[in-house]
């Protein structure tokens, strides 16, 4: 069906909608479930899992990626490009989570512990921070809880009134905030613990290690607990975070492949011990060297890192090395392109003929809203990082910006929430009894504020893997063989090869996608003069979701001066639109009802699948291509407030978006 409505439960006054006339109903301290069901757009087209019958290929489209959405392994084509079996599963989750045990989310209320969030994310009915039930539309696949680890385990003692900790003026003055009942006052002790992180003058209280053993082994046994092979995978991890400079942010989630038994007794690595990501990486290798176990690290929002995350040098300044390049490769296979803190795909500045470049932007400083600096826009996103990674490559002979796709909500209430029909927002300040949160203070700084409005209800992951278990998810994530999304669950498919021909697409494309060419994530190589670079691509449709307008190839090269160039390439699409001279495409429409929060979808295709074959390729040159999927127009979570609550908001708030995904990258060398 679609995504109509709301799956949580309000314990005060609620409005509803009525599913015939529109009409509001005031349900007053009554429990009321807004359902799909009480939603559904009058004289609207129902549009259940299976495919539409209007979609002109219907027939075929189902055909080709129904096969990826049934048995978990098929046999591939034996010709050396692929092994005897591959994937064709998509599975869905959260790779960054953080419960009340993150301080600055049990700063702000969060009471969630990791085994709330665990049954959350499993489907079950939860009470959530400020007292609302709380529960999925669907389970996910896989899950983690990524707390972090500077501060963990301090912020129950400081609750709790630790007798140690309360003789430090600043920490008593927290304690009282957080029992006092008054939000905005919580909120402000958060935002001062993080401004305090980022300049690197937390109370030595804070940063005694002695409070986090227990809180990690108990995350550790939590994850054990969980995890159940084959049905839903859960990952032992956790978030370094890094404020370098006064809150540049160089955050990573670090995500074991391994159990208890080696991650159980060692310490997380914190940034009071360092702020070098290179010496996290350093911690990493001695972790495998030590256990023989295997880990990685996800950075994220470079958006906020005031040019820092790509920048094209050491953390002290000093000049790459082939070394560095490599232990950041090796290390780090994913970038977070988007979550609740806004995008970080690419900038409208940086791309400004990307006409869907202007979404969900967080670009007014970084994480205490410190101003950005001049020219730091094209080390923080990661499409302009993707072609410096191609001229980094013939420098250093290793590419340290091959970053595959992947996206996380970063919520702080254990709530893995990135439907915009159930957000419960980034903390526990911001969760929907808090019935203005639109206009709520999210996280300030010394010059500026973001309010709750400019939160995006984003992301997940999709991984292409043989299995639901630990080691076949955790394998895909390092092969890259990822996808990232706003929040819906469409399913994404990329192949590159010299050998496709357009019935690759029409018959078993998976089939040979595998067995001619390489899956998403990978290298191609060898291209010889008049040969063109090919691409099979197929798209469905979230089953409970929005249809589709449009499946686009981005590419980037590097010509022979070495200058970065990029290009978006329409390569299916909905409807009877045409591309005009420039490469545009029409819009596709838009059917949201801004008075009932409804939308139709009698636009859009269900699946999309297509050929594209690259006639300017020049096989002398690297370049890089990924594929972005548009949805239609729907609802943001802004409008579902607006009209849940019968309030009214400022002009500027957005209302309406395109939910979108991106798969990893495919690249070429000569």
């Amino acid at each position: 069906m679609n995504k109509q409505g709301w799956s949580f439960s309000v314990l005060a006054a609620v409005i509803a909608l009525s599913a015939c006339s529109g009409e509001k109903h005031d349900k007053a301290t009554t429990e009321v479930e807004i359902t799909k069901e009480t939603t559904r757009a009058e004289g609207k087209p129902q549009v259940d899992s299976e495919v539409p019958p209007d979609a002109d290929n219907s027939t075929k489209n189902e055909q080709i990626i129904g096969e990826e959405l049934g048995s978990d392994t098929a046999e591939a084509s034996a010709n050396g490009n692929a092994s005897s079996s591959y994937p064709v599963q998509a599975y869905f989750g959260d790779t960054h989570v953080h419960t009340g045990w993150s301080a600055d989310a049990g700063m702000d209320g969060a009471i969630l512990t990791p085994e709330d969030a665990y049954r959350f994310a499993l489907g079950e009915e939860v009470k959530s921070n400020s007292g609302l039930k709380a529960k999925l539309s669907r389970p996910y696949d896989w899950f983690m809880i990524t707390d972090h680890s500077d501060g963990m385990g301090v912020i129950n003692e400081l609750v709790a009134g630790n007798p140690e900790m309360m003789a430090n003026p600043t920490l008593k003055s927290w304690n009282e905030a957080l029992n006092s009942g008054d939000e905005k006052r919580a909120a402000a002790a958060k935002s001062e613990l993080i401004v305090m992180q980022s300049e690197g003058k937390l109370p030595k209280e804070v940063m005694d290690p002695k409070w986090m053993k227990s809180a990690w082994e108990k995350t550790v046994d939590a994850a054990d607990k969980f995890y159940k092979p084959g049905e839903f995978s859960t990952f032992i991890a956790y978030e370094w975070t890094v404020n370098a400079d006064g809150g540049d942010n160089l955050h990573r989630n670090v995500i074991f492949r391994d159990d208890g038994s080696k991650t159980r007794s060692l310490l997380p690595l914190t940034t009071f011990q360092t702020q070098d990501p290179e010496k996290l990486w350093a911690w990493m290798k001695a972790y495998e060297d030590k256990t023989g176990g295997r880990v990685l690290a996800i950075p994220h929002n470079g958006n906020m890192s005031n040019g820092r995350m790509f920048e094209e040098k050491r953390f002290d300044g000093s000049p790459m090395t082939k070394e560095w390049a490599e232990m950041r490769a090796r290390y780090e296979p994913l970038y977070e392109v988007t979550q609740i803190k806004g995008q970080s795909e690419s900038h409208p500045s940086l791309s400004p003929e990307d006409e869907f470049a202007n979404w969900d932007l967080w670009d007014r400083g970084n994480l205490i809203l410190k101003p950005k600096p001049p020219g730091s826009f094209p080390y923080e996103y990661w499409r302009p990082a993707l072609k410096a990674g191609l001229r980094l490559e013939a420098e250093l002979g290793t590419n340290p910006f091959q970053y595959g796709a992947n996206a996380g909500t970063d919520t702080h209430t254990g709530l893995s929430t990135a439907d915009d029909d159930n957000f419960f927002g980034k903390f526990k300040t911001l969760e929907p009894s808090n019935k203005t949160r639109w206009d709520f203070p999210l996280l300030s700084g010394p010059t500026d504020t973001y309010m709750g409005w400019e939160m995006a209800a984003s992301g997940i992951t999709g991984v292409w893997a043989a299995e639901n278990t630990r080691e076949a998810i955790w394998d895909a994530m390092m092969r890259k063989e990822t996808f990232a999304t706003t929040g819906p669950r469409m399913t994404v498919r990329f192949f590159g090869g010299f050998d496709f021909d357009e019935s690759d697409a029409e018959r078993d494309l998976v089939a040979a996608g595998y067995g001619k060419g390489v899956p998403m994530g990978a290298k191609l190589s060898g291209g010889t003069e008049g040969q063109k670079l090919k691409f099979l691509v197929a798209a469905m449709k979230d089953p409970e979701g929005a249809n589709l307008d449009r499946v686009q190839i981005i590419k980037g090269w590097v010509d022979g001066d070495g200058e970065a160039h990029e290009k978006i390439f329409n390569v299916k699409w909905s409807g009877d639109r045409t591309v005009d001279a420039k490469g545009k495409l029409p819009p596709v429409g838009d059917t949201v009802n801004l008075e009932t929060a409804e939308y139709g979808n009698d636009i859009g295709d269900s699946q999309l699948i297509g050929y594209f074959e690259d006639e300017e390729f020049n096989p002398e040159y690297k370049a890089v291509y990924y594929v972005r999927v548009l949805q239609i127009p729907t609802p943001r979570w802004t409008l579902y407030d607006k009209v849940r609550n019968g309030i009214e908001m400022d002009k500027k708030v957005p209302m309406v978006q395109q939910e979108r995904a991106f798969s990893s990258p495919i690249w070429y060398s000569p």
